[in-house]
């Protein structure tokens, strides 16, 4: 997600030198706008150019190409874009260099300008920020992404933190700790005939397993002894 937007920061800029260095001086002081798009193609000659028909239609086009493979997040869209910028400036350089014999840079206004460094640093911008870009990731990809991500187990809770096993990721105090059920008080047998004041009590069945007063969990009776 951030190489994504700082590629799409970096192509936008990029797009922007691009588009503004046409108004701007490329060679003997004459603006890139003056050149036609022509002109690249059949040589290059003094007659003015009209601005939708100059150097900048190509780079419009460019920037267009841009801002929709940001929309996109098409790192080919992008640098397809850089390509076009750098390569109509590189095709321009060639027939410009044939015009006048020779290619210069001069700081008296002489040779080339700003506005060729402007439209070279754009088509530069786009292909780094078509490199920093990640772009879109195909379902097919994402859901193998997924399917190698580890599924961590929930982590055993620390002593001083009771909690219910499988934990249930609950605060409190466990409502179960053990998987076997908790142990039942045995029922009430009869008075305790060692007492003075309850040995004349009705005492107890002689047989546990007919006591009717717990007839689901009875008393057990030990074994027998073995008999020898």
């Amino acid at each position: 997600m951030i190489r994504n937007l700082l590629g799409s920061v970096v192509a936008l800029a990029g797009a922007a030198s691009a588009v503004l260095s046409p108004f701007r001086d490329w060679y003997g002081g004459r603006a890139g706008q003056d050149y036609r798009v022509a002109d690249l193609f059949e040589g290059i000659t003094p007659t003015e150019s009209g601005v939708l028909v100059s150097i900048l239609l190509p780079f419009l086009g460019a920037a267009l190409l841009v801002i929709l493979g940001v929309v996109l997040r098409s790192r080919l869209v992008v640098a397809l874009a850089g390509l076009v910028v750098l390569g109509f400036t590189i095709l321009w350089m060639v027939r410009q260099g044939q015009a006048a014999g020779s290619l210069v840079v001069g700081g008296d206004g002489a040779g080339l300008q700003v506005g060729v460094a402007n439209a070279l640093a754009g088509g530069a911008l786009m292909l780094i920020g078509a490199l920093l870009m990640t772009g879109r990731r195909s379902r097919r990809e994402g859901r193998a992404v997924r399917e190698r991500e580890p599924v961590e187990p929930f982590a055993v809770p620390a002593a001083d933190q009771v909690d219910t096993w499988p934990p249930t990721q609950e605060p409190g105090m466990s409502v179960q700790t053990s998987p076997w059920p908790e142990p039942e008080v045995d029922p009430y047998t009869g008075p305790d005939p060692r007492d003075a004041r309850t040995r004349s009590y009705p005492q107890a069945a002689p047989h546990p397993e007919d006591d009717p007063r717990d007839p689901v969990h009875p008393p057990h009776r030990p074994p027998p002894p073995p008999q020898g």
